[in-house]
């Protein structure tokens, strides 16, 4: 069992028995519930913002701890001050160090699309995602069958979500794509491996159909490599770890946002 399957196999059963303990109907009730949701789509593609999805994440099962210590308030603050589109929170807790808590925090604090990034393999987590405040889901290609993944896509939509649906390949590409999703994701780093490329990105950017936004995630730790990756026509880009590990995650984004956009003038400047 590689750990993708280990994760949604655990995944299952968290969830299995989040709906013993939180009832549908007191998510429901959640203040957020009935709240209008923010565009993702129209964030990363703003011409005032850098197109970056900045994650808070803690841990990973590849590296293990990060960023064990600092403040979603603070780093959530922080990223969007930095330029960032849009904010990712792991609410995963087992193998990346998240909480629901930890996304209620940045939306209480923050107006600006929030991705809920979790391992969704059933309706009840989107209702779940909606009473925490997010804006949109993430959907695994690699996790799901794609009847399976068509319907949890519908059903976001059903709630005013967007989705974001992430692949490795183009098999899995090819295989799900549906209109029920709003961005495709590019993973650069195998979830059975932890093998990471950009070539991956590269690949397949001009096998996405361009009714979707284009996201290239992980794996990004150069300002250069969002001009190549932009050139090839991708729209946003998700990072984390890159500034997770710094002891200052927002300033490491305000660094990194700041020298992207002065390449971004150069190349501008050249064309």
């Amino acid at each position: 069992m590689n750990i993708l399957e280990k994760i949604i196999a655990d995944k299952f059963k968290e969830v299995e028995e989040k709906k013993s303990l939180v009832p549908v109907k007191l998510l429901e009730k959640s203040t957020f519930f009935s709240g209008p949701t923010v565009s993702m789509k129209k964030y990363v593609t703003h011409p005032d913002k850098s197109g970056i999805i900045a994650e808070f994440k803690r841990k990973s099962p590849s590296k293990g701890w990060i960023n064990g210590s600092t403040s979603v308030e603070q780093v959530s603050i922080g990223y969007m001050q930095a330029g960032a589109s849009a904010l990712s929170i792991l609410t995963d807790k087992e193998y990346f160090g998240g909480t629901n808590e930890d996304l209620k925090i940045a939306r209480k604090f923050n107006f600006c699309p929030i991705l809920r990034k979790d391992f969704v393999v059933d309706e009840y987590q989107i209702l779940e995602a909606k009473s925490i405040g997010a804006d949109c889901i993430l959907l695994i290609a690699a996790a799901l069958e794609p009847e399976k993944l068509k319907s949890l896509a519908y059903f976001a939509k059903s709630l005013g979500l967007e989705v974001l649906m992430e692949v490795h390949d183009a098999e899995e590409l090819d295989r799900s794509l549906c209109d029920g999703l709003d961005l495709v994701g590019v993973n650069n780093r195998n979830l059975k491996t932890f093998e990471v490329s950009i070539d991956t990105s590269l690949a397949l950017v001009d096998r996405i159909p361009s009714n979707f936004m284009k996201v290239s995630e992980s794996g990004i730790s150069d300002p250069a490599t969002l001009i190549q990756l932009k050139k090839a026509g991708f729209d946003g880009f998700l990072i984390g770890e890159n500034f997770m590990k710094s002891s200052r995650p927002e300033q490491a984004a305000y660094n990194f946002i700041k020298e992207f956009r002065m390449l971004l003038e150069t190349e501008f400047t050249k064309a």
